[in-house]
C-alpha cells in the first residue's frame, strides 16, 4: 500500500498544472494567462502606435514627399485590415517577448526581439515594392515603422513587467504558507534603450 501524501506534496501535486511547467513539461494555466495578458498589452500598444504612425504619414510625411503617396491608406477597409494585422502582430510579439526575456536582464535579447519582429514585418511589406526603382524611401519608412511598432510594445511590456501587471515567464511559485499560488515578480527594467 502506498504511503499517504504529505500536505506539501499534495499542494504541489494539486497546483502543478497551474505553475510554470509540470512534470511532463506542459505550460501551466497561470503562465498561459500571463502570456495572454502580455499579448493584449502588445496588441493594444502596436495598435495605438500604428494609428499614430498612420496620422504622421498622412499629415506630415506624405504631403512633403511624393514618393510616400503609395503608402497612404485610402479606405476604411484598408485601415481596419492594416490595423488588425498590426494588432495581431503585437499580440504575437507580446507573447513571444515574455518567453524570450524570461527573467534575464540581457538588453541584447530585448533589442533583438524588437529588431527581429520589426525586420520580418518591414521586409514582408517591402517585398511587393522591390520592383519599383524609386522605392527606397518608402522601404525605409516601412522598415522604420515596423521597428517602431515593436519598440513601443517593448517599452510598454517592460513597464508592465516592472509594475508586476504582467509576470515574466517562470515566476509562478507555490506559497506554502497560504497554500495559494503567488506570482511575485523579480523583473526590473535596467535599460529602456530600444534598438
Amino acid at each position: 500500500m502506498a504511503a499517504p501524501m504529505r500536505h506539501e506534496e499534495l499542494t504541489q501535486a494539486t497546483l502543478a498544472p497551474l505553475s510554470a511547467t509540470n512534470a511532463s513539461g506542459d505550460i501551466g494555466l497561470v503562465e498561459r494567462i500571463e502570456s495572454v495578458k502580455a499579448g493584449f498589452v502588445g496588441a493594444l500598444t502596436t495598435g495605438t502606435v500604428f494609428g499614430a504612425l498612420v496620422l504622421v504619414n498622412r499629415w506630415l510625411l506624405a504631403p512633403r514627399f511624393a514618393q510616400l503617396a503609395p503608402l497612404q491608406i485610402e479606405t476604411a477597409v484598408m485601415l481596419l485590415t492594416s490595423g488588425a494585422i498590426a494588432a495581431l502582430s503585437g499580440f504575437l510579439f507580446g507573447i513571444t517577448y515574455r518567453y524570450i526575456i524570461r527573467q534575464d536582464q540581457n538588453p541584447h535579447l530585448n533589442s533583438g526581439a524588437v529588431l527581429a519582429f520589426g525586420l520580418v514585418r518591414g521586409l514582408t511589406q517591402a517585398e511587393g515594392k522591390l520592383d519599383e526603382a524609386s522605392a527606397l524611401l518608402p522601404l525605409v519608412i516601412l522598415g522604420a515603422e515596423s521597428v517602431l511598432l515593436f519598440a513601443g510594445a517593448r517599452i510598454v511590456l517592460d513597464w508592465t513587467l516592472g509594475q508586476g501587471w504582467v509576470k515574466p515567464f517562470g515566476v509562478a511559485t507555490v506559497n506554502r504558507a497560504s497554500d495559494r499560488l503567488s506570482t511575485a515578480s523579480s523583473y526590473t527594467v535596467k535599460s529602456s534603450n530600444v534598438g
